[in-house]
C-alpha cells in the first residue's frame, strides 16, 4: 500500500495514530479486498478551524442499481480509528450530480446506520463498505448529467469537491457568496421522552432544519413515542442510540432528566448533574461548532452545568429559559388586552417558576416626571393584568416543543431575532456570580449574539439578584469539582 502524498511513508505516522496497529491491519484489508482504492495522508480542517493531517482513501465501489455503476467515494480515518467511525464522502466527477436521499445530503456527506451504530472490534472498514454498496443499491446516490447541465453547475460541484477535501464551511461560504447556501442544517435532540418527542415533531412541523437526530437513551427497544415515529416514518428524522449520529450538528437539545429515586430536590438536581457528565462531552465532541440548547430541569442550573462540561464559549450554551412566557405575554397584551404599543418592548425574564417577572427593553419619553410616573403605573397595571391571566397556562411538552422550534429557527436561519434565554447573567443587573437567568438577548447562528439592555427598575433589578443568590448558592452544594474552573 502506497501513500500519494508521503511516497517514503507506507504506514500511518506515529506520531497521529493513537492505534496504529490495528490501523495498518484494517487498511491492508481494504487494500486487498479493493485494489482499486488509492491511498493519501492529506490535511483534513474541520469545522472549527482545527486541521489534522489524517490518512484518507478514495476509489469506486460497484453498485448494482438495474445496470452496474461504479460509485466514487472518499473516506478520512481519523486519528483515533478504530475506535471511531472514518467520515465518509461521494467524490463526484464533473458530469455527475448528487442525488440528496436518506443517506446523502447535498454535500454529498455519507450518513449510514453502521456509521451512528460503529463499534469496535465488530465494526470495521469492509463492514462498512459492504453496507455502503447495499444501501445505494437501494437508492442511487449519484446521477448523470447532460453536458449542458454539467457546464452550467460546474462552479457547484467544485464546491462539493472542496468539501469532501475537508475544507472548512466557513471558507466555503465565502467561496459561495451565500450565508446560508450549501449548508445542511441538522439539529439533534437529546432524550426521547414526551418533550424530546414533542421536540422532534414541532421542528419537523416548522421545518425547520434538513435533518433531525433523536437520540433515544433509554435502555431496551424502542416504546411509546419513538416507536411512532418509527412506524410513520416522520420524514428527515432519524433515531438512534449511538452519539455519533449527532456529528455536526449545528444545535443540540437537552431534554433529558433523571427518572431516579433521589428523595430531595437536590438530589433529583444532582442525579441530572450525573446524567449530564455522559452526555454533554459526547455531543460536543461529535458537534464542536454547536449551539447547546438546554430544556432540561431547572433549566438555569443545567445551562450552568453544560457551559462548564462542554468547555464552549457563553454565548453557544443558552437554556429555553422564558422564551414560552415572554412570546405569551407579548401575545396576551397585543390580543387581549390591546396593549400593542407595550408588547413589543415586553418580555418575562429571571428563573423559571414563579420567580420570574415581567420587564421592558425600552420606555417611551415622556415631557414631564409626573408623566414618567402615570405612564409607569399604567404599565404595570396592564402588565399585572397579562401575568394574572398566564398563571393558569402551564408548560406542557407541545408547547415547550414549539417554542424550542422557535429558538432553533432564530438560530439556524441568523435571524437576529430577540428571544428571552437562559444566559450568563454575570456582569448584568450588578449580578456578580456564574449563574444563567432569562434575559432578552438576540439569537443568530453562533448563539447569543448580544444582550439587550433592560429598562432600570430598582424592583426588577432586586428580583433578579435574588434569584441569582439562591440559583448560586443551590449551585454550590451541588458536586461539581470536575466541572468546575
Amino acid at each position: 500500500m502506497t501513500l500519494v502524498s508521503q511516497p517514503d511513508t507506507s504506514t500511518p505516522p506515529k506520531n497521529v495514530y493513537k492505534f496504529r496497529d490495528l490501523t495498518i491491519e484494517e487498511l491492508k484489508n481494504v487494500s486487498m479486498t479493493y485494489p482499486n482504492f488509492t491511498f493519501s495522508m492529506n490535511t483534513y480542517t474541520f469545522k472549527d478551524g482545527s486541521q489534522k493531517d489524517l490518512l484518507n482513501f478514495s476509489g469506486t465501489v460497484p453498485v448494482k442499481y438495474g445496470n452496474s455503476y461504479n460509485i466514487p467515494i472518499r473516506l478520512w480515518i481519523l486519528d483515533s480509528h478504530p475506535f471511531a467511525p472514518p467520515i465518509c464522502f461521494l467524490k463526484p466527477t464533473a458530469n455527475m450530480g448528487i442525488a440528496v436521499g436518506k443517506h446523502v445530503d447535498a454535500r454529498g456527506r455519507i450518513y449510514l446506520p453502521y456509521l451512528q451504530n460503529w463499534s469496535h472490534p465488530k465494526s470495521t472498514l469492509i463492514g462498512l463498505i459492504k453496507e455502503m454498496i447495499a444501501k445505494f443499491e437501494e437508492e442511487l446516490p449519484l446521477y448523470s448529467l447532460s453536458s449542458s447541465d454539467a457546464a452550467r453547475q460546474s462552479e457547484l460541484l467544485a464546491y462539493i469537491a472542496k468539501i469532501t477535501e475537508g475544507e472548512t464551511d466557513m471558507k466555503s461560504r465565502s467561496k459561495t457568496g451565500g450565508r446560508n447556501e450549501g449548508y445542511f442544517n441538522k439539529i439533534t435532540i437529546v432524550g426521547a421522552g414526551d418533550l424530546g418527542i414533542a421536540c422532534v415533531l414541532a421542528v419537523a412541523a416548522k421545518d425547520v432544519a434538513d435533518k433531525v437526530v433523536l437520540l433515544d437513551l433509554s435502555e431496551g427497544a424502542a416504546k411509546g413515542g419513538t416507536m411512532d415515529l418509527e412506524i410513520f416514518a416522520v420524514p428527515n428524522v432519524e433515531i438512534s442510540k449511538d452519539f455519533s449520529a449527532s456529528a455536526d450538528s449545528k444545535v443540540v437539545v437537552l431534554t433529558v432528566n433523571s427518572l431516579g429515586n433521589a428523595q430531595t430536590y437536590l438530589d433529583v438536581i444532582q442525579s441530572n448533574v450525573e446524567l449530564f457528565r455522559g452526555i454533554i462531552p459526547a455531543v460536543s465532541h461529535y458537534s464542536q461548532n454547536a449551539v447547546l440548547l438546554v430544556a432540561s430541569h431547572p433549566v438555569e442550573v443545567m445551562t450552568f452545568v453544560s457551559w462548564k462540561l462542554s468547555s464552549f464559549p457563553k454565548s453557544r450554551v443558552i437554556g429555553v429559559g422564558a422564551n414560552l412566557d415572554s412570546e405569551r405575554f407579548q401575545y396576551v397584551l397585543t390580543n387581549l388586552l390591546k396593549a400593542e404599543v407595550l408588547a413589543k418592548d415586553a418580555w418575562v425574564i429571571g428563573e423559571q417558576g414563579e420567580d420570574k417577572v415581567p420587564s421592558w427593553t425600552s420606555c417611551n419619553v415622556v415631557a414631564s416626571q409626573t408623566e414618567a410616573m402615570a405612564a409607569h403605573d399604567s404599565r404595570e397595571k396592564v402588565a399585572n393584568r397579562a401575568m394574572e391571566i398566564l398563571k393558569g397556562k402551564g408548560q406542557r411538552s407541545w408547547s415547550v416543543g414549539l417554542s424550542v422550534a422557535d429558538l432553533a429557527d432564530s438560530i439556524l436561519k441568523d435571524k437576529r431575532k430577540v428571544h428571552s434565554v437562559s444566559t450568563l447573567a454575570k456582569g448584568c443587573c450588578n449580578i456578580n456570580s456564574e449563574v444563567f437567568l432569562s434575559l432578552p438577548c438576540i439569537l443568530g447562528a453562533s448563539g447569543v449574539i448580544e444582550m439587550v439592555r433592560l429598562e432600570e427598575d430598582p424592583l426588577v433589578q432586586e428580583k433578579l439578584q435574588s434569584s441569582a443568590g439562591s440559583i448560586h448558592d443551590l449551585q454550590q452544594q451541588l458536586k461539581l469539582i470536575s466541572i468546575e474552573t
